[in-house]
């Protein structure tokens, strides 16, 4: 079965680090357009970071930028969200996506993705 696996959450105190990883299997990520997105308690599901599919464009959403890094290996069929400077409001579920679209920042704003990860949990606390 074809599916998008995350990796890489946890704990982490507020000004920490954290690198995600979403790995394809059975899934070619290089023929994607890949998202994260988020999921905070009680909040909608939001965008935070899409990368094209050979990431010549990225998109961030304006709470991450400087903080935030998205790269992929595509021979590695992985992308990674490399988080710095974690805050409690970054606290939540990050699941990444696939989507067939050249338009990244739509896939963000818009949620517009096929499909969907399983998310990892990423809560800073102190």
């Amino acid at each position: 079965q074809s599916q998008l696996v995350e990796s890489g959450g946890g704990l982490v105190q507020p000004g920490g680090s954290l690198r995600l990883s979403c790995g394809g299997s059975g899934f070619f990520l290089d023929r994607y357009a890949i998202g994260w997105f988020r999921q905070a308690p009680g909040k909608e599901r939001e965008g935070i970071s899409c990368v094209s599919r050979f990431a010549s464009r990225k998109y961030y959403t304006d709470s991450v930028k400087g903080r935030f890094t998205v790269s992929r290996d595509n021979a590695k069929n992985t992308v990674y969200l490399q988080m710095s400077s974690l805050k409690p409001e970054d606290t939540g579920v990050y699941y990444c996506a696939a989507g067939g679209t050249t338009d990244i920042q739509d896939m963000c704003m818009r949620s517009r993705a096929e499909y969907w990860g399983q998310g990892t949990q990423v809560t800073v606390s102190s």
